[in-house]
């Protein structure tokens, strides 16, 4: 995402984005959305001890059609003045918190087009949502939208994808260099002749 994003930010390296190739025009490709992932090392540095993970999963489909499944991961975090080393939740606030995350998603995502649930994915709306709509059952930290699948995807249709690619802010020009000058002709200085044998 950090790639995608025009000053090259390192707050979204952590995030991996595939791009599927849908139409070839000339030199240039159209890509489409297809799907999101934490890296590796993103999600490996987030489990820590005394607290707990919770996930959720769900299958979404949006206005335009597109079924995607979507994955939350998020960790319980400390209550303000706490004394107790460790954070474990209930397994009936884990249920009540699993049911929230995937009531938020379902909502966000079946509302909007793919292009506005990107914006979502990549802005931490939904991330926010759910820190806020958890926090009465249990304290929330380090949630993020950790996969996006897509399983289905509408009949193919240009003019969708050419407005996806017409809004996307600046127009797309094609790079043609910049004409080289003539080198101009030096005089000859002496003792510059190459050497007879």
């Amino acid at each position: 995402l950090a790639d995608l994003k025009s000053p090259q930010n390192e707050e979204y390296a952590h995030m991996l984005i595939k791009l599927r190739c849908e139409e070839v025009q000339e030199r240039r490709v159209l890509t489409n959305f297809y799907g999101l992932q934490l890296t590796t090392d993103k999600l490996r540095s987030l489990v820590r001890k005394w607290q707990t993970l919770i996930e959720a999963n769900v299958d979404v489909k949006t206005t335009d059609g597109y079924v995607l499944r979507v994955f939350v991961i998020g960790f319980t975090a400390k209550r303000t003045n706490q004394a107790k080393k460790t954070y474990y939740a209930q397994s009936s606030q884990i249920r009540q918190i699993r049911k929230k995350i995937i009531d938020i998603v379902k909502d966000h995502v079946s509302q909007t087009d793919l292009k506005g649930c990107v914006g979502k994915f990549m802005n931490n709306i939904i991330e926010g949502e759910i820190q806020k709509k958890t926090i009465s059952i249990y304290p929330m930290q380090n949630i993020y939208v950790r996969k996006v699948k897509m399983l289905r995807s509408p009949k193919f249709d240009i003019t969708k994808l050419m407005e996806v690619h017409v809004d996307s802010g600046s127009p797309i020009t094609e790079d043609v260099g910049m004409a080289a000058a003539e080198p101009e002709e030096q005089e000859a200085v002496v003792g510059d002749t190459p050497a007879e044998e």
